[in-house]
């Protein structure tokens, strides 16, 4: 009786590096990464929040020092390429949008989902002014 063997094709360290879509690919997923680590930031503080008001403040503190000033740096520019790359993808996931009959440029769906978001962000920030005022 013969066994077969599969081939089995032997995959280095950082086999992705060779491939500029495949770099880019695995950059926004480890992104997605920071994402989560930024929500259980938010998370804290809003547990800290529900421990009372010098809870809070401790954990506004901890957020005013300057090397979390730095992550917070960081993280936006992080957020910034991660939204850009995902609204760059966004015309090959959504299904094809036709208006008077004609397909919509996948650049009018990637500019447009970043005027949505840019919007969007514009309307929480003016809220959040409005309301700390």
């Amino acid at each position: 009786m013969n066994v077969r063997r599969p081939y089995v094709r032997r995959m280095e360290p950082g086999w992705w590096w060779k491939n500029a879509f495949l770099l880019r690919y695995m950059i926004r997923e480890m992104t997605s990464l920071l994402v989560a680590v930024y929500a259980f930031v938010l998370l804290a503080g809003v547990f800290a929040l529900s421990r009372g008001d010098a809870a809070y403040r401790q954990w506004l503190d901890v957020m005013a020092n300057p090397w979390s000033v730095a992550f917070h740096g960081l993280l936006l520019a992080v957020f910034l390429y991660h939204s850009w790359s995902w609204f760059e993808i966004m015309p090959k996931t959504l299904p094809q949008i036709r208006l008077g009959g004609r397909r919509l440029p996948a650049a009018a769906i990637t500019w447009g989902g970043l005027a949505a978001t840019v919007a969007c962000c514009g309307i929480l920030l003016g809220g959040t002014l409005w309301l700390t005022r």
